[in-house]
């Protein structure tokens, strides 16, 4: 097949690997390449990455996916990155003062429970769409600047730079001359307001952030600067960036209000595209930026399951009844019924719609005729049911903003390529799940956005003709059955939680 410039660089950085996607100017991927990034866990409930191989991984992996293209035919480079994934650095020399703060970490638990006994969390939730959590930016970097030594004086007389990876990597790619985020990062922060989509005096106040140690908010098809010409043998532009579950709804079409993905990575996030008015959601939803760019703003509201990708990639290197993540198909396959056996997989806590960072993982009803298949099956059963607590917590929030629940549920991200589990969540959650052709809309997002401010795909209709499905999970279950197994899985949630809903 020929590949036709201009192409489009798109950098995935996520929370397992990096990756680097060439896509041509039909949004076509020719050229790919990820490297995996390691996972450090100082402490009980504490997650974090090396600032320095997010950047060296994601550097190889382009200079990876170019090494046969001319870099003049690179238009442009769109990224999309972990989100609420926290990194400190000096402002001069572009090191990091520590190792970045994962979104998965729950260090500040203690602080987010203290502002939730203070009273905060309504003032928190109107201005900008979220709860106080440690899922987000905003204490991990309060964190920073009072545990490092200087931290917050140095902070305060701008020697010193916040950013999610979005802007870790805007700056090194820039060698320093851009300190920039777009509003989906931002909208992560705690720190955003999200009507005004600035930020928030009275968030940074609450906080203690100093405003000087802050990126500028761009839109998300925008101008983010260009390349030092020595990383990849001239400049590229810099034109799009989307956190990653912003840029799957990107990828996967979701312009019109109540269109609704999910994204299996990691963690697992549903997205429902709520329109122009920022949304709040009574049930424990997070409303945050969908996209700013071409003049048009979108809200969304998103339900976050903190552990997803995650639970095959510990069955694997924890307890080594897989040797790769392709095997737990065929294994789950083989499974009895084992009715009764629910796997809770809070390893960091859950998440929406529980928010209950010191909840931790369980195998609830083991007997002695169950094994490693039986787990295997009950491990990719609670990403089903994780995401069914997604949706029926959505489908209030949509009833009550005059939108029509779901009706399909667009899917992507790794797991999806296994059609045994497609199969498996339309049955537990009586849903269609349609799996379009390109999986990897994470990256599809960030080739878009860019592809987008470059003049390359010239406006949202030209982007929604290339979706195509590659195919329909019908549900096959018997819904009594379906709702009996959920009910299961309320009551093995229940047995884990130490927090009220």
């Amino acid at each position: 097949m020929r590949f036709d410039p201009p192409f489009i660089l798109a950098i995935d950085q996520g929370t397992t690997s990096s990756r680097a996607i060439l896509f041509d100017a039909a949004a076509q991927p020719m050229a790919q390449h990820s490297v995996e990034i390691r996972q450090i866990y100082p402490a009980n409930g504490w997650v974090e990455h090396d600032a320095e191989e997010i950047w060296q991984t994601t550097l190889a992996c382009c200079r990876a996916v170019m090494k046969d293209v001319d870099p003049k035919d690179v238009a442009a480079i769109g990224i999309t990155n972990q989100r609420e994934t926290t990194i400190l650095w000096d402002r001069k020399t572009g090191a990091p003062l520590y190792n970045a703060i994962v979104w998965q970490d729950r260090r500040t638990a203690d602080r987010c429970r203290a502002l939730k006994e203070e009273g905060h969390e309504p003032a928190v939730s109107d201005a900008t769409g979220l709860l106080l959590d440690p899922y987000f930016s905003g204490t991990k970097v309060e964190w920073l600047l009072d545990h490092l030594p200087g931290g917050r004086a140095r902070a305060e007389k701008g020697e010193l730079a916040f950013g999610t990876v979005d802007s870790w990597l805007v700056y090194k790619l820039t060698g320093g001359k851009v300190h920039a985020t777009d509003v989906t990062n931002a909208s992560r922060t705690l720190l955003l307001n999200l009507k005004t989509l600035a930020w928030d005096d009275a968030m940074l106040r609450l906080l203690n952030v100093p405003r000087a140690v802050l990126p500028d908010v761009r839109d998300c098809a925008g101008d983010f600067g260009e390349t030092i010409a020595d990383l990849f043998g001239r400049s590229i532009p810099i034109r799009g960036i989307a956190g990653d579950q912003q840029a799957a709804a990107f990828g996967q079409a979701c312009f019109h209000p109540g269109d609704v993905k999910s994204t299996y990575g990691t963690g697992c996030f549903a997205l429902v595209n709520t329109g122009s008015i920022a949304p709040s959601s009574k049930n424990r939803l997070l409303a945050t930026s969908a996209y700013r760019a071409q003049g048009e703003t979108a809200y969304a509201i998103e339900g976050s399951i903190f552990i997803a990708g995650a639970v095959v990639q510990w069955l694997r290197d924890a307890l080594g009844v897989i040797c790769s993540a392709a095997e737990i198909e065929a294994l789950a396959k083989t499974a009895k019924p084992a009715e009764g056996l629910y796997f809770v997989p809070a390893f960091t806590g859950l998440g929406a719609p529980y928010w209950d960072p010191d909840a931790r993982g369980a195998i609830v009803g083991l007997t002695r005729d169950m094994g490693a298949a039986e787990i295997a099956r009950a491990a990719l059963d609670s990403v089903c049911f994780q995401t069914r607590d997604l949706l029926e917590a959505m489908a209030r929030d949509m009833r009550d903003a005059g939108l029509d629940a779901p009706k399909a549920l667009k899917v992507d991200g790794g797991m999806v390529r296994n059609d045994w589990f497609c199969q498996r969540l339309a049955d537990l959650t009586g849903l269609p799940v349609d799996r379009p052709k390109v999986t990897e809309t994470t990256a599809l997002g960030a080739a878009y956005l860019a592809g987008l401010s470059a003049g390359v795909f010239e406006n949202f209709s030209d982007i929604a003709k290339g979706w195509a499905l590659d195919r329909r999970f019908a549900p096959q279950m018997a819904r009594g059955l379906r709702d009996a197994l959920y009910d299961g899985w309320t009551k093995a949630v229940s047995r884990v939680r130490t927090a009220a809903v």
